[in-house]
């Protein structure tokens, strides 16, 4: 009578297997959580406090996805079986490269200021007027904050400074008008001597408003710009960065 041969069980049992298919689950349901805020924010499906509560549940998912993986490496080191622990591996690499960004917008927001109004002219901020409406049903206020943001700013962005050009007024305008169109800003007003836009960010939706003056001098045109966010106690730099980059190419354009 033939003997019916089994194969042996593999080292470990199936733990391995599990917990690495167990950490992967965890980490699709990161990336899910967390790509999927902003999208749905945006598109009116959800508030911004779920909203936020979706990022940080991802974020619980994709620390929890790093533990399995670590115990699933465990396992797998212990029992040596590389499937698992190559699965485990890719999860950990993932898991760190999707907790990356909002670590580094988390840093980022301990080391400026709780902000979200910059402008070039601390002492005579250019004002929002085809803006105020929409300004005025936002939760920002529309008028400038005062001595305390520029105090502020001044110390956390001590770059943040007007631009000034030797070309008459008319090129600077059109020039600044290309670069706002080229930037997708929504064109609110302009005027032989202004321009008043929009931004919208890319992942949520917020919108910050623009304005940029034109003031003729003696040795040229000076550029000052206003950008303000419309929701948020903190633009954890953006505001400011905005007009850096705005002004760096509108400067290279022009030359």
């Amino acid at each position: 009578m033939a003997t019916r041969l089994t194969a042996p069980r593999p080292r470990g049992g199936r733990w391995p297997r599990v917990l690495a298919g167990l950490a992967t689950l965890l980490l699709v349901a990161a990336v899910v959580l967390m790509a999927g805020a902003g999208p749905a924010y945006r598109g009116e499906l959800i508030t911004l406090g779920e909203a936020f509560n979706l990022l940080r549940n991802g974020v619980y998912a994709a620390g929890a996805a790093v533990a399995v993986s670590i115990i699933a490496l465990l396992f797998s080191m212990f029992a040596r079986r590389f499937a698992p622990a190559l699965v485990g591996t890719l999860v950990i690499v993932g898991a760190a490269a999707l907790l990356y960004v909002p670590w580094q917008h988390w840093q980022r927001a301990q080391d400026v200021p709780a902000i979200h109004d910059i402008t070039t002219d601390m002492q005579n901020p250019p004002t929002f007027e085809a803006l105020v409406e929409a300004r005025e049903a936002a939760p920002n206020a529309v008028d400038y904050p005062g001595d305390a943001t520029a105090r502020q700013q001044q110390s956390a962005y001590p770059m943040v400074k007007p631009l000034v050009v030797n070309a008459a007024p008319q090129m600077v305008l059109a020039a600044a008008q290309s670069e706002a169109e080229e930037a997708g800003w929504r064109i609110a007003q302009i005027t032989d001597s202004r321009i008043e836009a929009t931004a919208t960010t890319r992942w949520f939706g917020f919108e910050d408003d623009i304005v940029i003056r034109l003031t003729e001098i003696d040795s040229g045109v000076q550029v000052d710009m206003r950008s303000a966010s419309r929701l948020g106690a903190s633009d954890v730099g953006t505001n400011a960065a905005r007009i850096e980059e705005f002004l760096s190419a509108l400067a290279a354009r022009l030359e």
